[in-house]
């Protein structure tokens, strides 16, 4: 082979490296490291093979197959050390870089002896200091070893003189030490100073290839201890975003599965397990396959304990796995694996750590996260249970209870009678306390308690309580309009009111009994209006709910019981009002009922009326009322509050308050929003309602990666027949923007894409040809040139149609640039952008359009000349002659002019346009050798800022660029 062929290839093979370098972690990335040795070991040439050792060793550091990257490192020593010369200076810099991977990579290889590593530790630290490097990386080695092997009081001697020791450039990034301290003050129980020593990397201060990957796994559990739970939300969503696909990162992975199965996500932490069934089995790095199995035996135990230990769960292939099968698996697994290191190090350290946190207890019971989940176990009661007594109560203490929490309308009233007769079977009771436990049995039935209400009123009739029986009939009545028999209700309901009112004014009854005989009509004849437009029936409704109040007004008294019938009666008029078009009246009247709910110390019951009135005031306009209602009645339902209804009231409050600019707080109750509707079984219609608006809030709040978990959260279950197709579009298009935020831009192309062929089918364009432009926008910065430009044409076309010239301008000039990268491009490049110039001119020329859409399009004429003559300025090729630059140049100086002449007709609205081109025109001048022309340019930037200082940015870069150019064109021609 020549030494011209020798070259040539050796390049070859360095792009190769690069290309695979680029490539994602796994067996394949090794496995062509392997082949690029092979191809080097060809070349003759020994700097080939040492760049495809090194090359090799990270591949295999960053992978699940670390043991194999000591391999290569033996033999890129010995090479070293017999011929260091062959090592240029980068890779001499490499080979020593490396010895800390294989210093602290020995520490998870239990077959290596301890012994081994400690000659390696001197090895390491006797080499640097003949390099004349620090010996801060040996300090961190030597405490890494020694708190691997649980040496505290070395570790901490090793720590000291870690920090102590002067940074030089084979220290850690500044990213890994400091995630690497903060993991140590949190294992010494000091996560306040950890999170400290975090967060310049949490703010993203410092990176690095795995940070801040690492940290924001590690901060999980800390946060978690301190109650930072917004934070550790937060962390959770960004982190795993960053080690989903990041085969060597299995620890932080098992980081994260242990954060859900702490913080009541266990269905979250059976998702993550099931992304990745290679974990299970990969024995590459034991230390890292330890931590894993720990958390796995960690997640099951605690499934197990909430009663799903047969649940069906993922684990090593092979097989079928229960819960509880897998954490015996796990644990054994586990526990052998700490053994191995504890034999190895002679102490049982790695082992009692594995324990504790297998023996982990969850640190929240549940901590919403806003992305997809179902619960693994049933929702837990809202209400909270009926008040328990000291000691085991006697039957007539329990009639007592019932009877206070049914007098008093308690939430638990039913249970309490429901536990009465639990208590009182093969007991001899009075026919009146049989006749209440019949009652509040049937109340429990809903329309199935007809029978149980008529053996109610026999009861209270053998009880001498005429006016309770003929009130239980009535309830028997309303409970056959709840089943669809709204005229047999009325007919049945009749007699009971008409003997009722008898008895009430012979005063055979008293006003509580017939208040419930006349409301149980009244609640039938709003069922009837609900099934008719009649104006006769709610005539009808409107006298019998005034009949109500007519008895009940002004004789409540102390008793919630007629309170309540008040407050409803006033609730049913506000709904006729409503029925009748009068908004205003039945928001006043909604208003009125939920204030005598609470007023009587029945707030849940004001819930459902206060969420109506809610509905009417955003129907108003009245937004600030609309929040008022909505936050009373989340405030009023308390524990009492149905999952279903928490979640509509948040999602409601959440629109609300996002509509005020509250992004933050709009944030918070979407995400409860999400909670709640996956605790009701609506994970999918209203969840995903609740995901799709979060995702957005968190766009706003500039939380991408948060944002596009949730969102790419929410996509699966959103769907045209339920969500409608703007909601599918919105949530493509706001994922769009976060991965473009992200730097993914070919997966943001593709949501764009996937968003504009839904809006593609819509009347109005205007969507579609946005979409497309964007998708053009992230096809282009993912280097895919060729479809950018389609994505650009088809935008261009679709904002012609439009009439919209400056999106047209703007896509001319786009594609202008993509065709200058291209070989040859320079011309097209150029006709498109003089397309752009022509665009803007004619439509300058329409005398339709009013004085502000022309300085708009001026503004656009002024951008487009500029970017002309930027774009004419790039095009030369560096090894054109003379002559054909100094054409082009004056060609780009003249559209720069051009600009500067646009700019200045807009006056100082576009003071900043004019003088950035004027700083153009000026180095292009002087590129041009004509010094004295750029000096004049320079001047007149200065000139148009004049002398104030002022805090503009802008300003004062202008001012200082004008003042370089100043200097430099100083001289005999200036």
């Amino acid at each position: 082979m020549s030494e011209v062929d020798g070259s040539a290839a050796f390049d070859a093979l360095r792009r190769a490296m690069a290309e695979n370098a680029e490539q994602p972690e796994g067996p394949a990335r090794n496995a062509r490291a392997e082949q690029l040795l092979a191809e080097a070991e060809k070349l003759n040439i020994p700097l080939a093979v040492i760049e495809a050792l090194g090359h090799q060793l990270k591949v295999y550091n960053y992978s699940s197959e670390k043991a194999k990257m000591f391999v290569p490192f033996a033999r890129l020593l010995r090479m070293w050390d017999e011929h260091p010369e062959d090592f240029d200076e980068y890779e001499t810099h490499s080979l020593h870089w490396v010895f800390k991977w294989m210093t602290t990579g020995m520490l998870d290889q239990p077959h290596i002896p301890l012994a081994a590593m400690e000659k390696w530790l001197g090895e390491m630290e006797h080499r640097y200091r003949l390099a004349g490097h620090s010996e801060r990386a040996v300090r961190s080695a030597e405490y890494s070893v020694a708190a691997h092997v649980g040496d505290l009081e070395r570790a901490e001697r090793a720590y000291a003189a870690w920090l102590a020791a002067d940074r030089d450039s084979m220290a850690d990034c500044h990213a890994c030490e400091l995630h690497e301290q903060g993991w140590w003050q949190s294992q010494r129980g000091r996560d306040e100073v950890a999170l400290d020593l975090w967060a310049p990397v949490l703010e993203g201060e410092f990176t690095c290839a795995h940070e801040p990957h690492a940290v924001l796994a590690s901060s999980l559990r800390p946060l978690l201890r301190r109650g930072r739970l917004d934070e550790a939300r937060a962390n959770h969503l960004r982190g795993f975003r960053l080690v989903r696909s990041m085969e060597s990162m299995r620890g932080a992975y098992a980081d994260h599965v242990e954060f859900c199965a702490l913080s009541g996500n266990e269905a979250r932490a059976l998702e993550l397990l099931a992304e990745r069934p290679a974990y299970f089995t990969a024995d590459g790095h034991p230390r890292s396959r330890l931590d894993f199995t720990a958390v796995v035996a960690l997640l099951m135990d605690r499934l197990t304990e909430l009663g799903l230990g047969e649940r069906s769960v993922p684990g090593p292939t092979g097989r079928s796995w229960t819960a509880a099968e897998l954490a015996d698996h796990a644990r054994a697994e586990a526990l052998a694996l700490a053994a191995r290191f504890d034999e190895r190090n002679g102490t049982a350290h790695v082992s009692e750590q594995a324990r504790a946190r297998m023996a982990q207890r969850p640190l929240v019971e549940r901590l919403p996260l806003g992305v997809r989940a179902v619960r693994t176990v049933a929702a837990p009661l809202v209400a909270p249970p009926a008040p328990a007594l000291a000691k085991e109560p006697d039957l007539p203490a329990l009639v007592a209870e019932a009877r206070r929490l049914s007098d008093t309308l308690r939430p638990n009233a039913v249970e309490a009678w429901a536990a009465v007769a639990r208590a009182a079977e093969g007991v001899e009771l009075d026919p009146r306390d049989r006749a209440e436990i019949a009652d509040h049995e049937a109340m429990d039935l809903g329309p199935e308690g007809i029978e149980l209400f008529e053996r109610a009123a026999e009861l209270y009739a053998a009880a001498g309580d005429p006016g309770e029986a003929l009130a239980a009939h009535a309830r028997a009545a309303y409970v056959r309009a709840l089943a669809g028999e709204v005229d047999e209700a009325l007919t049945a309901v009749a007699g009971p009111c008409d003997e009722v009112l008898a008895l009430y004014s012979g005063d055979g009854t008293g006003v509580l009994q017939t208040a419930s005989v006349l409301m149980s009509r009244a609640r039938i004849l709003m069922r009837a209006v609900h099934e008719t437009a009649d104006d006769g029936v709610l005539g009808e409704a409107d006298q019998a709910v005034r009949e109500v109040l007519a008895l009940v007004d002004g004789r409540a008294g102390d008793d919630v019981r007629l309170a309540a019938r008040v407050a409803e009666a006033r609730a049913m008029l506000a709904e006729l009002a409503a029925r009748r078009g009068d908004l205003e009246t039945a928001a006043e009247l909604f208003a009125g009922a939920a204030s005598e709910f609470v007023a009587a110390g029945l707030p849940w019951f004001a819930v459902e009326y206060e969420a109506r009135l809610a509905g009417l005031m955003h129907h108003l306009g009245d937004l600030a009322g609309t929040e008022r209602a909505l936050r009373a009645a989340l405030e009023h339902g308390g524990p009492h509050l149905e999952a279903i209804g928490r979640a509509q009231l948040h999602l409601q409050l959440a629109e609300v308050v996002g509509g005020r600019g509250l992004a933050e707080e709009a944030a918070e109750h979407a995400l409860e929003a999400a909670h709640w509707a996956d605790e009701a079984g609506e994970g999918p219609t209203l969840g995903a309602l609740a995901r799709h608006q979060l995702g957005g809030f968190l766009l706003r709040l500039g939380r991408w990666a948060e944002a596009a978990e949730v969102l790419e959260s929410a996509l699966p279950d959103l769907s045209a027949e339920r969500h409608g197709e703007g909601a599918v579009v919105q949530t493509q298009w706001w994922l769009g923007d976060c991965l473009s935020e992200l730097g993914e831009h070919r997966e943001a192309a593709e949501r764009r894409l996937q968003a504009a062929e839904i809006a593609r089918q819509w009347p109005e364009q205007h969507d579609h040809a946005t979409l497309a432009h964007l998708a053009a926008e992230s096809l282009g910065a993912a280097g895919l040139s060729a479809e950018a430009d389609r994505a650009y044409a088809r935008a261009g076309a679709l904002w012609r149609e439009l009439g919209n010239v400056h999106g047209l301008v703007r896509s001319l000039r786009a594609r202008a640039w993509l065709a200058l990268r291209a070989e040859d491009g320079a011309d097209a490049a150029r006709e498109l952008m003089a397309e752009a110039v022509r665009e803007c001119q004619a439509a300058l020329g329409d005398a339709e359009a009013d004085e502000d859409a022309r300085q708009r399009l001026v503004g656009e004429l002024g951008h487009t000349h500029r970017q002309f003559g930027d774009l004419l300025a790039r095009s030369v090729p560096e090894e054109t002659e003379d002559d054909p630059i100094q054409s082009v140049l004056e060609e780009a100086l003249a559209q720069v002019v051009e600009a500067i002449v646009v700019f200045a007709s807009l006056g100082d609205g576009a003071l900043d346009a004019r003088t950035g081109a004027e700083l153009a025109a000026g180095w292009l001048a002087a590129d041009l050798s004509r010094p004295a022309e750029a000096a004049a340019r320079a001047r007149a930037v200065l000139d148009a800022y004049g002398d104030a200082e002022g805090t503009d940015d802008t300003a004062r870069s202008r001012r200082a660029e004008a003042e370089q150019m100043l200097g430099l064109m100083a001289g005999p021609d200036s």
